[in-house]
């Protein structure tokens, strides 16, 4: 089984909380991953100043690819850098995504006009590198659509990151060429209307992901989330859909490598990768 952890926060983990013992480094939480399966990791940037310190920590890992952006919440703390210098840094080989950015109105309301344009600039930068964004959106679908209709339209792409929308938002979303990505929620039996939307959207357009170290999935909910713990999401949405968890994680895993086409697999996929 390979299976792809197409958003997590390496830079985040607190290392004296992890499953393989409280001093665990950085390698070992990742060899644990791969022995459950997960060949590929995604490591997601919130903050372009910390890219730098982002890049050295994974530069060991050839499994590791990175993304660059701005998270719509870390506005405040981390000024955004001006757009030549996003752009350069997005021009970056280990860069195979712009992200995450997008919208969040849900603590506090204030700043909606500098988070569009945030995401608005994200966007151009997408599009004038040919990469993916990583769509980070709550409490704010409206605006989170009507500004990715014309990216897409211009031949955008990404992905809706720990999607938690509902089925009318995934349908609009899949028409307009972009992938869903469930994270650990799904696993939550109080999530019933987000399970719902994962039996029934297209597999071909769906990831999975763990957002580690937030939002472990069921049986680990409560605990510090580990890239190791997306085999627990591609199970549940294996059991949601009635098909079998190496069907889903290599459909998941060949969806990752179609939409990120600047990360390339350090093992032997079990799939033809598609243009």
């Amino acid at each position: 089984m390979h299976l792809v952890d197409s958003h997590c926060h390496l830079d985040m983990l607190d290392l004296t909380r992890t499953s393989v013992g409280a001093d665990a480094d950085l390698a070992q939480v990742l060899a644990a991953a791969r022995r459950r399966g997960v060949k590929h990791f995604l490591s997601v940037n919130v903050d372009p100043h910390q890219f730098d310190a982002l890049q050295a920590l994974v530069a060991p890992f050839a499994d590791v690819s990175l993304s660059l952006g701005l998270h719509p919440l870390h506005y405040q703390e981390a000024p955004a850098l001006t757009s030549a210098d996003l752009l350069e840094k997005a021009r970056h080989e280990q860069v195979v995504a712009i992200g995450e950015t997008g919208l969040d109105y849900h603590y506090d309301q204030t700043y909606q006009a500098q988070q569009r344009a945030s995401f608005a600039e994200h966007l151009e930068v997408a599009l004038a590198v040919n990469k993916p964004v990583i769509v980070h959106t709550r409490d704010a679908a409206e605006d989170t659509l009507a500004l990715l209709r014309p990216f897409c339209e211009r031949g955008g792409q990404g992905v809706i990151h720990c999607f938690t929308e509902d089925l009318a938002f995934a349908r609009e979303v899949i028409a307009m060429g972009l992938y869903i990505s469930f994270s650990g929620i799904v696993t939550f039996h109080s999530a019933k209307a987000l399970r719902e939307v994962a039996r029934v959207v297209p597999l071909d357009r769906v990831l999975v992901e763990t957002d580690a170290p937030y939002l472990a999935p069921v049986p680990f909910r409560g605990q510090q989330n580990e890239p190791g713990y997306v085999r627990e999401v591609a199970s549940c949405l294996a059991e949601l859909r009635g098909l079998s968890p190496e069907l889903v994680a290599q459909q998941t895993t060949e969806n990752f490598f179609r939409l990120f086409q600047c990360a390339r697999p350090v093992f032997t996929p079990e799939f033809e990768l598609n243009s």
